[in-house]
């Protein structure tokens, strides 16, 4: 074999041997993307056992569901004693008085009964949000074209009255019948409807968090504190709720905050790389400067925190294509930051 013939060892700079087209692809680390999506499918399942466990529960007996069920029934009897009592009371003194009291027991009647119809109305209205959510789940999941195309215009008659959407559903209108893949089709109807919302729930969100700081910096006892942070917390879940599409009343938004105590509960030890050394330091510091800085920042942490699995409970689909935001990026002002950090697409 001819000497010359041999190839050499050579080096390159890859900057410029392969001229100014030459581009280097910054490929993220397979084992932090796996990670990522461990973590992700944590979360899922997360969202979706607390919804199934309180808000797709039917009605199936307990003790408990028992003996509230007769006490409600004996106080409804017992007001309904009363007030029979009183109408009689009142046509024994004089037939007007009778007839205005049984006009305004009338009243009271219907207005109860509009009452009781919205509980209901808006009890299914949760529901249909969170079946929509986990029909979502599983047609990206199982790549179903079919599902994704149903549930996508599903989702899109959900928010119908909705102007901030009305570009967004007119797009995904006229993309649901070119798109082959369901798994894109969701991905591109998350893109499309959910920033606006999302960035509306984040900014109840930073809101609440700074409210909460604030006064619990100030207040001068720590009843106010948690009188106020509760009043905060229930308030946030409900607005969070009605920007995704639910009217929750008052058993819609009981349901709701047992939603959002048990996914804190489930998604507790996911949060710890997260967010708590970032309360403890942060505590720390401002803690230094004022005591009650220090339990302000906390209880606004807590705040941000509870809104974060508001949205997490709340929204009709999961954060798939969009990273779901951290304390940082809603509540930055916690941390000494001076902007939310933007949504970023989840690669």
């Amino acid at each position: 074999m001819n000497e010359e013939k041999k190839q050499r060892p050579r080096a390159f700079r890859l900057d410029s041997a392969a001229g100014p087209d030459f581009v280097v692809e910054d490929r993220p680390d397979p084992y932090e993307a796996e990670a990522e999506a461990l973590a992700g499918d944590a979360a899922e399942q997360a969202v979706e056992a607390v919804q199934g466990r309180t808000i797709l529960r039917g009605t199936v007996f307990s003790w408990s569901g028992l003996l509230f069920s007769a006490l409600g029934g004996l106080a409804s009897f017992a007001f309904a004693l009363w007030l029979n009592s009183l109408v009689e009371a009142l046509f024994a003194r004089s037939e007007t008085l009778g007839l205005i009291g049984l006009a305004l027991a009338g009243l009271a009647l219907l207005a109860l009964l509009v009452l009781l119809g919205r509980e209901v109305k808006s009890v299914f209205r949760q529901r249909r949000i969170a079946s929509l959510h986990i029909a979502l789940a599983r047609a990206h999941a199982a790549d179903d074209r079919e599902a994704a195309r149903r549930e996508v215009a599903e989702l899109a008659k959900l928010y119908e009255k909705r102007p901030e959407t009305a570009a967004a559903r007119k797009k995904l209108a006229e993309l649901r019948g070119e798109i082959v893949d369901g798994r894109d089709l969701i991905d591109i109807a998350e893109r499309q409807l959910m920033p606006p919302l999302d960035r509306a729930a984040r900014g109840e969100i930073a809101a609440a968090a700074k409210r909460v700081s604030v006064v619990a910096a100030l207040s001068p006892r720590a009843v106010i504190d948690v009188i106020f942070v509760a009043y905060q917390a229930l308030r946030l879940i409900r607005r969070i709720a009605e920007i995704y599409g639910g009217r929750p009343g008052m058993l819609g938004a009981w349901r709701l905050a047992r939603a959002v105590g048990s996914h804190l509960a489930i998604t507790g030890s996911m949060a710890l790389g997260d967010s708590l050394v970032q309360q403890i330091l942060g505590h720390g510091i401002a803690a230094k400067i004022s005591a009650r800085l220090g339990e302000g920042v906390l209880n606004g942490m807590l705040t941000a925190r509870i809104g974060l699995s508001a949205m997490a409970v709340c929204r009709p689909m999961a954060f798939v294509a969009q990273k779901p935001p951290a304390i940082r990026d809603v509540a930055p002002f916690l941390f000494g930051d001076g902007g939310a950090g933007a949504e970023a697409p989840r690669k």
